[in-house]
């Protein structure tokens, strides 16, 4: 479990591919691995990963054909948010987030609107329905908060702090964006099948 706050933004040093699986080699810069352990989890731009090996300053990571498939990938060089797992006795600072990557969304507007940033994102079909305005989403593992919602678009502000924490100033219209849409939502939305339903 995770909170969507970044602790750091890391790098893929290395890509090898096992057939359609790939171990990634991520710098981790300045994330504090002191007390990260191999099968400890690490949320990687949103996507939870298991820790396989450990360097001075970088960890090893497995990913699978499936993730893969599930999520934008790991280019080589890539700069990737990095979080490590939630203790429970952490500060709660953005909301309640599992690293399960729910789908790829598409940037279409990335631009200045004052101090701040101006993000537009098309989310996939199935997932529109979960993002709400004043609701919580998160983007490549970052916590944000909805302002607007139009059909599968909708908008957010990114404030300076988080451009200068995160990885998303590199966003720019045609970007794909890891999405996982708030877990309230989905289970709202289980409970109010399953009653219907019976």
């Amino acid at each position: 479990m995770f909170t969507g706050i970044i602790q750091a933004v890391g790098k893929v040093a290395a890509v090898e591919p096992r057939n359609a699986d790939a171990r990634l080699v991520i710098d981790a810069a300045h994330l504090d691995l002191s007390d990260v352990a191999p099968g400890d989890s690490i949320a990687c731009n949103g996507v939870c990963l298991t820790v396989v090996a450990l360097g001075a300053a970088s960890f090893s990571v497995d990913v699978s054909a499936e993730t893969f498939r599930c999520t934008t990938g790991f280019p080589e060089h890539g700069l990737v948010n990095l979080e490590k797992a939630l203790r429970l006795s952490d500060r709660l600072g953005g909301h309640l987030v599992s690293g399960h990557v729910d789908g790829v969304g598409e940037v279409l507007h990335f631009a200045p609107a004052g101090d701040c940033f101006e993000l537009v994102i098309r989310a996939p079909g199935d997932l529109a329905r979960f993002v709400v305005s004043k609701g919580s989403i998160t983007v490549n593992g970052v916590s944000l908060t909805v302002n607007r919602v139009d059909g599968d678009r909708f908008s957010i502000n990114l404030i300076p702090h988080t451009l200068e924490h995160t990885n998303l100033h590199t966003l720019q219209p045609a970007s794909r964006v890891n999405l996982e849409v708030d877990m309230m939502a989905r289970y709202a939305e289980r409970i109010l099948n399953y009653r219907d339903q019976t």
